[in-house]
């Protein structure tokens, strides 16, 4: 029977053979291989006995009086015992590529002749041969006779790989055997996959939920690690590393490191057996002394790890996470999203506000750590103050300008202008605008400022006070009739109050006895008073009324208040 053709030798210093023809045989081949090889002996196919010389958890080492030590899976003892110095009967098998042998405790006999071959084929039994070099395509192996095996059924992947198989011994399995044409050809790989698949199965069942397990880092992803538990493979998370925030695995795990885990849950069904483990799970739950670390009140430092439209959560420490609201970032502004104040990465320092480690949760205020500018605000803006800002928002009652940080005032529109009715304050005013104002009132309770515009404005009645002085004598309108007040128009859109003294009371007139009219007396004294033009008594002032024009005396100027009272002059 042919054999397909195959590669150039591996080997260095190995010549190639000719290429065979379709009907060449394996024989013809392996004949021409003999003249640069001798032939294997079946020294090494015996059983040993060898000396434990340590144990660890994936395998034991022994001594088997070779120039190397051997390997046994710790996995192949069950639950058997084993302890340094002990002896066992063992088997090689092969070697490793760090040079140990690789021992088996199963005795594999090798076959002597064509009838335990053809034995051997038929109950697809393991045997045990040797590689005794590299030939087109694969391997040539001794097992009893000379086998063929493809490089692709060795169990190893490259070239370097197949060339450290040469002089070891290995146990494979016939896949074709051909005695008239002494054609046999061995595989390695489903034996080695077989025995991956019982450790497999074995170490499942050695492995239990809770358990501490010892492995490798054997592969990194995005998503986790793979490590390898001695034979088979679980999976670390990148939730599960670090109770801290992980982008990646590689940042904090790198190939081949040793690490131990706890096994967190192992899949039931058969067919995908599933181990997932975990490294924080080894360590204190970090929430579980917050109520001691962190308090109401304190300030704390952090990095902003997450944005969302509702606010930023910040890493205080590994595994402990707080929340600043959108609605705690700013005393003055309303803030829309998060990313308008805060970055990923950047370091802030907030206010704790509440503690909850029931619910495992820390609300952060990022402008408590600023102050309350609201603490002092009657200090630095004080009633009758002038003050200069921006427009931050113009609604329909009015309009919000920005006396400082966090601090807000508000222009009523009805004190916007004092010389126009204004429906609408974006009718004047724009947001941005830069604008004065005069401090009306000031409530730090309900965090409210009212300003005036209007109140800045010079207007008649400001420029009246201020040319005029207490004492002076000016002319005005009566407005009213009043008893005792009454309002008095000094000018356009100027008026004043006057107050009216009240009349002294009317003296009583003593009863006097009567006498006889003098009609000569009397008779002269109105001739008198004619000629003179007198009216026999002192003439009196005309009362006030409306509408009647006098002279008045300025008695009181307010040009905060904006009053002036006056008197008759």
């Amino acid at each position: 029977m042919s054999n397909p053709s195959l590669p150039e030798p591996l080997s260095p210093g190995t010549t190639s053979p000719a290429t065979p023809e379709p009907d060449e045989s394996f024989s013809d081949l392996l004949s021409q291989y003999e003249k640069s090889h001798a032939r294997k002996g079946d020294d090494g196919r015996k059983q040993l006995e060898g000396t434990v010389v340590t144990v660890s958890a994936e395998s034991v080492l022994v001594d088997i009086g070779y120039k190397s030590e051997g390997i046994l899976p710790f996995a192949s003892f069950q639950n058997q015992s084993v302890n340094p110095g002990d002896k066992l009967l063992v088997s090689v098998t092969g070697r490793d590529p760090e040079g140990y042998y690789l021992l088996s405790r199963t005795r594999v006999e090798a076959p002597k002749d064509w009838s335990s071959l053809q034995r051997a084929f038929e109950e697809k039994a393991t045997i045990v041969g040797t590689v005794t070099g590299v030939v087109k395509g694969g391997l040539s192996v001794d097992v009893g006779v000379r086998a063929f095996m493809p490089a692709s059924r060795s169990g190893v992947r490259d070239a370097a790989e197949i060339e450290k198989l040469v002089e070891q011994e290995i146990r494979c399995r016939i896949i074709k055997l051909d005695v008239d044409d002494e054609d046999v050809v061995v595989d390695r790989r489903v034996v080695l996959e077989e025995q991956e698949a019982s450790t497999k199965q074995q170490r499942f069942a050695e492995i239990k939920e809770g358990d501490t397990v010892s492995g490798t880092v054997r592969s990194l992803t995005d998503y986790g690690a793979f490590i390898d538990l001695g034979g088979v493979d679980a999976l670390l998370h990148v939730s599960d590393i670090s109770w801290g925030r992980i982008n990646k695995p590689a940042d904090v795990l790198s190939l081949g490191q040793p690490v131990e885990a706890r096994v967190l849950k192992i899949s039931d069904d058969p067919g995908k057996r599933r181990i997932s483990v975990g490294l924080k799970q080894l360590q204190p739950h970090p929430w579980d002394a917050i109520a001691e670390k962190y308090k109401a009140g304190e300030r704390a430092r952090g990095t902003v790890t997450r944005l969302m439209e509702f606010g930023a959560f910040v890493e205080l420490e590994p595994g402990i996470e707080g929340l600043i609201h959108i609605s705690e970032m700013s005393w003055g502004k309303k803030v829309r999203i998060a990313s308008d104040v805060v970055k990923p990465g950047e370091t802030v320092e907030a206010v704790i506000l509440s503690v909850k480690p029931d619910e495992r949760r820390i609300s952060l205020g990022l402008k408590q750590a600023l102050g309350d500018p609201w603490a002092d605000v009657t200090q630095k803006f004080a009633v009758g103050s002038a003050i200069e800002g921006p427009v931050t928002n113009l609604t329909k009652f009015g309009a919000f300008v920005q006396l400082s940080e966090g601090i807000e005032g508000m222009v009523h529109v009805s004190d916007i202008s004092a010389d126009k009715r204004i429906d609408h304050p974006q009718d004047v005013l724009k947001a941005g605008q830069t604008v004065k104002a005069l401090v009306l009132a000031i409530d730090p309770e309900k965090r409210q400022i009212r300003l005036g515009m209007k109140q800045l404005i010079p207007t008649g009645l400001d420029e009246y006070i201020a040319e005029h002085k207490i004492g002076d004598v000016v002319t005005g309108r009566m407005v009213g009739d009043a008893a005792e007040t009454a309002r008095v128009e000094l000018g356009d859109g100027i008026q004043a109050t006057c107050h009216f003294a009240a009349p002294p009371p009317a003296p009583k007139e003593e009863a006097r006895p009567e006498a006889k009219a003098d009609l000569s007396s009397l008779t002269s004294m109105l001739n008198a008073r004619w000629k003179s033009g007198a009216t026999g008594e002192a003439s009196k002032p005309e009362p006030a009324r409306a509408g009647q024009i006098r002279s008045f005396r300025i008695t009181k100027l307010d040009p905060d208040k904006k009053k002036i009272e006056v008197e008759l002059a």
